[in-house]
């Protein structure tokens, strides 16, 4: 057994004690009930959007009870940390409405935020553990654990660093002091105390009561002696922390499930009260018949980075998430679904679907109750970070843009629903623009090119020359029905298939000459909707454009 001078001697002579952490982080003082939850994202990788959905629901708990939502990060792995992420981490926070109370970046009484910044006070439990035999060193290397990994496997028993396999647990001191003294790198390990066999059992805050094997392994606790900073491994942080930053309610990913037994063990240990866990279940894609989880190396839409790259808003991404929460939700009109108290024991337990289709409608439906206005200066937003090109035509043609944004927009019984999201602008949008539009002059490429080029550009020529900017709909479109006439299309499409051969095509056939003229594609909003926007000027520019063309 090491002694306590010779254990002391590993650490730094100045630590505190564990009691001294205890009274710089008292209990906050909250309303009872209130909830303290934290969501702890890795700067390992982007943000994942199953991120985005815990940390709503983190939100929305400290919110409706008056707690308080930390966001704290955990970069104990630092040789897979990649830079810039943890400024995404807070782009995505800003972005969704989701600013925590207390961060490394919105500050707080009861940091550092970030683990890599809170050594002192790992070493200080790390310590006291080893003092009262709760934890010990262990001086295995990587092959004496791979060869025990294999023999484990031979013998057909569980794998794991326990009972007999636990090679330093109860290595005679002698040993243990020899090897401390020839500097050999070693990690601190818990001392599981569970007998083979034994079961516990908990209550997760969304799944009820759950029972499991008690965890026999001795865990690691503290990392390598041969790093610095010396770090200890999640089990142990996420126990130290949330027990000084009084978090009383943990929301985490159901692949931690597993992981409760030990740390259990880890919080009695310590001396610390055990803590309400709720798993939330994973966000699933649909690959062919079946499902699997949303992967970030696999799939686009499972970064966060996706929704703000592609522009998707914010409040009908939050609403979908929601309603993936529970289905009483997704019933609920956007509105009253953002504001609605979560419960967790509504949550679902077997995952939920990520319909991008689905995601795709709400967004549209959203940004079509929006007003002219507050879509431009969303798409500018967007564009100042995503699109430069964009953002300075936008800059530069503000009144045009709002011109074409309100045809059948604002005011409209039916208002267009052609944006998901604010990438969509410039091809759904494009058009109205100078710089972005590229004249219609070649026919071979359009949809024009059905029809004799002597014609299109016959009745192009003519438009433009008799052209007025009428301010009548009906008058403004009878430009188009009086040259039909007079240059051989027929007055309405039943009238074409009567005798086909009498005619180049029928009105509508003619209106589309206009139309690409302007648009450069068939399919566009209102006609006379899109020429008030675009001015005559323009119109006249574009119309002659492909009159004068060649090919």
């Amino acid at each position: 057994m090491l002694s306590n001078l010779l254990i002391d001697s590993l650490f730094p002579a100045d630590l505190p004690e564990p009691a001294e952490w205890d009274r710089r982080f008292p209990p906050r003082e909250l309303p009872a009930g209130a909830r303290t939850v934290r969501f702890c994202p890795s700067p390992t990788g982007p943000l994942h959007i199953g991120g985005i959905y815990v940390a709503m629901i983190d939100r929305n708990l400290a919110d409706t009870s008056g707690g308080r939502y930390v966001v704290r990060i955990e970069d104990t792995d630092q040789s897979r940390e990649v830079p810039g992420v943890k400024e995404q981490f807070q782009r995505a926070f800003e972005y969704f409405g989701l600013l925590p109370d207390e961060s490394d970046f919105a500050g707080g009484d009861y940091g550092p935020y970030l683990q890599s910044a809170r050594e002192t006070i790992y070493l200080s439990h790390i310590r006291d553990l080893m003092r009262r035999r709760l934890a010990y060193p262990c001086f295995a290397t990587r092959e004496e654990l791979a060869e025990m990994t294999a023999q484990q496997q031979a013998a057909k028993v569980p794998t794991g660093y326990y009972g007999e396999w636990a090679i330093w647990r109860d290595a005679p001191h002698k040993r243990v002091e020899a090897a401390l003294a020839e500097g050999r790198p070693y990690v601190v390990r818990f001392r599981a105390e569970a007998a083979a066999g034994e079961r516990v059992s908990f209550v997760d805050a969304i799944r009820g009561r759950i029972e499991f094997d008690a965890n026999r392994n001795d865990v690691v606790v503290l990392k390598s002696s041969d790093q610095s900073p010396r770090l200890p491994t999640y089990h142990f942080a996420h126990a130290v922390d949330d027990h000084l930053m009084r978090v009383n309610l943990v929301l985490r990913a159901d692949e931690w499930l597993s992981s409760v037994p030990v740390h259990h063990q880890l919080f009695d240990a310590l001396g610390f009260e055990r803590i309400e866990y709720a798993h939330v279940a994973p966000l699933l894609k649909q690959v062919g018949g079946g499902k699997r989880k949303l992967s970030k190396r696999k799939d686009p839409e499972a970064s966060v980075d996706f929704y703000l790259r592609e522009g998707y808003p914010a409040e009908p991404v939050l609403y979908f998430l929601r309603g993936l929460i529970n289905g009483r939700l997704a019933e609920m009109p956007q509105s009253e679904a953002l504001a609605a108290t979560i419960r967790l024991d509504q949550c679902g337990v077997s995952g939920a679907l990520v319909d991008m289709v689905k995601l795709g409608g709400l967004c549209a439906d959203h940004i079509a109750t929006m007003p002219a206005a507050s879509v431009l200066a969303a798409v500018t937003d967007w564009a100042e970070r995503y699109d430069a090109e964009l953002a300075k035509i936008l800059a530069a043609e503000t009144d045009l843009a709002l011109r074409a944004l309100t045809v059948e927009r604002d005011g409209h019984p039916n208002p267009r629903k052609d944006l998901q999201k604010w990438s969509d602008f410039r091809p759904v949008y494009g058009f109205f623009f100078p710089e972005l539009f590229p004249l219609v002059n070649d026919l071979a490429d359009t949809p024009l090119a059905k029809l004799p080029a002597d014609v299109v550009r016959t009745f192009a020529a003519a438009f433009g020359d008799a052209y007025q900017p009428l301010i009548d709909s009906q008058e403004w479109f009878n430009q188009i029905r009086s040259l039909a006439a007079t240059h051989g299309f027929a007055g309405s499409p039943q009238e074409y298939k009567a005798n086909p051969g009498a005619y180049h095509g029928s009105i509508r056939e003619a209106s589309q000459i206009v139309r690409v003229a302007l648009t450069g594609s068939t399919r566009s909003p209102d006609l006379y909707a899109v020429a008030m926007a675009l001015g005559a000027d323009e119109v006249l520019r574009r119309v002659r454009a492909l009159a004068d063309g060649q090919g």
